[in-house]
């Protein structure tokens, strides 16, 4: 039988969706030396220049360099070129942070509604009235109240994301709460949070990597949705939402504003969800045994 480092390697999803989010997150981590000026960096008197056209280029500091515009600038004379290397690192930040947040909240409400009965009555009520609520509309609402920064737009993208994770992880933890050795762990009076713990986390942590990817791939379109909407980040922060945003005024002069990021944002949201789509493939135990 395969090994699952194999089983992860033969499959084309989990090959694919990794190569291209790992190209994405060195670009990201490479930004401060791939990026050829400061993202933020203004100059009137390069607005709106065309991909590839080289030019002078006013830093903030007050010395003037020769600077090949990539990717073009925007209408206040930014480099898109370091804006959208920069804005990469913004949108993984966001869709692994909040990817983190809503599986730990999702994992303990989905535990403790799984193996305990009365909260379980309580707590599900008010899921379900969180998932009527819809996700964007709800992420909306929480920025209004918070304000706009990072660590606002990961809670606000991350609540609406809660629900669905416990759901996940209650129907696991009601089928694994009846195992033998789950039994055997109460009967020799292990404290429940041991069980919780050793024997029932370890085993949802399959379909809780799967849908973690999930998560994230939401949660970067739905940063840059919010961004686009001037619901998200300040302005001032690049993201590929924001330079789209940006963009968007001046599209019929300077389509590459708008069509840049998303070349990136499209293929990182692709291969997220692919990435997802490979690990349940292969972690599913009904799949592994036809492939063994």
């Amino acid at each position: 039988m395969a090994t699952l480092n194999q089983r992860l390697w033969d499959h084309g999803s989990v090959r694919f969706g990794a190569a291209v989010l790992l190209f994405v997150l060195l670009l990201s981590l490479a930004a401060p030396w791939l990026g050829t000026v400061d993202p933020a960096a203004m100059d009137a008197n390069v607005i709106n220049q065309p991909a590839g056209k080289s030019g002078a280029f006013n830093l903030p500091d007050g010395s003037v360099v020769q600077h090949t515009f990539w990717l073009g600038t925007d209408n206040f004379g930014r480099d898109v070129y370091s804006r959208v290397m920069y804005g990469g690192r913004i949108s993984l930040v966001v869709g692994i942070c909040t990817s983190l947040l809503a599986l730990s909240l999702g994992g303990l409400c989905g535990m403790l509604a799984g193996y305990f009965r009365r909260v379980d009555a309580v707590l599900m009520r008010f899921m379900d009235g969180l998932m009527a609520i819809p996700a964007v509309l709800l992420a909306i609402a929480l920025v209004a109240v918070l304000g706009a920064s990072v660590a606002t737009v990961v809670v606000a993208i991350a609540i609406p994301e809660v629900p669905r994770v416990t759901r996940l992880v209650r129907s696991l933890v009601l089928s694994l709460r009846e195992e033998a050795y789950v039994e055997a762990a109460r009967a020799l009076a292990t404290p429940t949070a041991v069980i919780l713990w050793r024997h029932i986390l370890p085993n949802a942590m399959a379909p809780l990597l799967v849908q973690g990817t999930f998560v994230a791939a939401s949660a970067v379109l739905t940063e840059a949705i919010l961004s686009f909407l001037g619901l998200g980040l300040p302005p001032d922060v690049p993201t590929w939402g924001n330079i789209m945003a940006e963009g968007r005024v001046q599209f019929s002069m300077q389509p590459g504003n708008v069509l840049f990021p998303a070349l990136f944002l499209v293929p990182t949201v692709l291969a997220i969800n692919l990435l997802g789509d490979g690990l349940r493939d292969v972690l599913d135990p009904k799949f592994a045994k036809r492939v063994g």
